[in-house]
């Protein structure tokens, strides 16, 4: 059992114990469950939600609020926080609480789910993670109360300011609203904290680390330097290029559509183009209609979903880095160079292989996917950008959809359900668990060239 195979079945188990948990009676209201069509229908609707709250992924075929009850919610909670923070290190803070000493196959194992560079450390790392996570979800909870508690009284507005905390911070998209958070599509204070969780998530725990030093140092006044990473730079200059490319995109393509931002004064569309932009990149909250979007907008956050968060961030998609690569290879290309640069370093050739192999693995789940998908709901003749819309979100983990999902046949269901688990666990470490590392070669071939474009 090698520790890709190790990770790939902690989600699957993950998965199939979050299914039973759904599939109890007190986990669904007694009037929901009349809606249901069968045992069929019973075990695929806790199995899709079971897999997109573990994949942080917030796509649904019911409406959470109104089919499940506070256990069945309370579930799919637990669920996608196991989720973000990965099976590995919500595993190894279980083996902590335990009392159990972490061998050298718990080390490797956290090394490559969180992407770290070393195994030094790896308990207080995990540690590290678990106290950062909780203080943002707590926060973003006491910055939530003043929203939920007038309307909703205090034991209810609580549940509420928790659970979107969670959901936001784990980038999961999860609401406890029939149409998401539409209906504070308005409100400062879930423009604010819902977006500030979102990309605290997806930076990762690395860049928060070094935002905390850089602030301590700042803050005490001390002369000691904080030289950011390469890492840093690259997840922080993209995030905010893609904040700022997005919300102008959004401004300007629905900036005269009634039926999502065009209603609105200037500010007001500022805002949700800004709310929009922020969770485009995997945490599939809206509080506009997507399904009225214009295709413009809709294109504009497919490459939005694609792209994603950052590494070792609770977001999905091919990563801001992986794109980041990707882009400075087009240039170097252009520029006739052969070597990488980015901020006066040189990116290994390691790396850029694995940039080409997520992109190149990515594509091609998407279009199987989407190939699959519109053959297996050829009578329902749904456009083609909702379907490759709906399959990209699931694969970043985005969750956002033009509703569409609880419409799609058992068949294109059970494809969403395996492409947000590969989506979640990611196509190099799927690979590796099928195929196990290659031995280093002896011979070296000669080279030759071919032509290219």
């Amino acid at each position: 059992m090698s520790v890709s195979r190790t990770i790939c079945l902690g989600f699957l188990a993950t998965i199939a114990i979050g299914t039973c948990l759904l599939m109890l009676p007190f986990s669904i209201n007694s009037e929901a469950a009349q809606s249901i069509e069968g045992p069929l229908d019973y075990i695929v609707k806790a199995l899709f939600t079971a897999t997109s709250a573990v994949c942080v992924t917030g796509l649904s075929v019911v409406d959470i609020s109104q089919f499940y009850s506070f256990w069945g919610q309370l579930s799919i909670c637990l669920l996608f926080q196991i989720g973000g923070l990965g099976y590995m290190t919500a595993n190894t803070f279980l083996l902590l609480l335990l009392g159990r000493r972490l061998g050298l196959r718990d080390k490797i194992a956290i090394q490559q789910s969180l992407d770290s560079q070393g195994m030094a450390g790896m308990k207080q790392l995990v540690r590290s993670i678990i106290a950062l996570t909780l203080i943002f979800e707590l926060t973003g909870t006491f910055f939530l109360l003043p929203v939920f508690v007038p309307e909703y009284g205090e034991r209810q507005g609580l549940w509420l300011a928790l659970f979107h905390s969670i959901s936001a911070f784990n980038n999961a998209g999860f609401s406890l609203f029939g149409n998401s958070l539409v209906n504070y599509v308005n409100s400062p204070s879930i423009n604010l904290v819902i977006p500030f969780l979102i990309i605290a998530g997806g930076l990762g725990y690395q860049v928060i680390m070094e935002l905390l030093m850089w602030g301590r140092n700042l803050l005490f006044k001390k002369t000691k330097t904080i030289y950011f990473s390469l890492h840093f730079k690259i997840v922080t200059s993209t995030t905010i290029f893609l904040l700022l490319v997005g919300t102008i995109a959004f401004g300007k393509t629905e900036f005269n559509n009634l039926e999502t931002i065009g209603q609105f004064n200037f500010p007001e569309k500022l805002m949700a183009a800004w709310f929009q932009s922020v969770t485009a990149r995997t945490a599939g909250f809206n509080t506009i209609d997507i399904g009225h979007m214009t295709i413009t907008s809709l294109f504009i956050t497919i490459a939005l979903m694609f792209i994603g968060a950052s590494p070792g961030g609770t977001g999905g998609g091919i990563k801001t880095t992986t794109s980041r690569i990707l882009l400075i290879c087009t240039r170097a290309a252009l520029q006739g160079r052969e070597e990488l640069l980015c901020y006066k370093r040189q990116i290994p050739p390691g790396l850029i292989l694995k940039a080409v192999a997520v992109a190149v693995g990515s594509l091609l789940a998407v279009t199987i996917s989407t190939t699959l998908i519109t053959l297996a709901d050829r009578q329902n003749s749904l456009d083609f950008i909702r379907v490759f819309f709906e399959v990209v979100s699931a694969f970043a983990t985005t969750g956002l959809s033009t509703g569409i999902t609880a419409s799609l046949s058992l068949d294109a269901k059970l494809i969403l359900i395996a492409t947000m688990y590969v989506g979640r666990v990611g196509v190099l470490l799927l690979m590796s668990a099928f195929w196990n590392s290659s031995k280093p070669q002896i011979v070296r071939y000669p080279e030759e060239n071919l032509l290219i474009g």
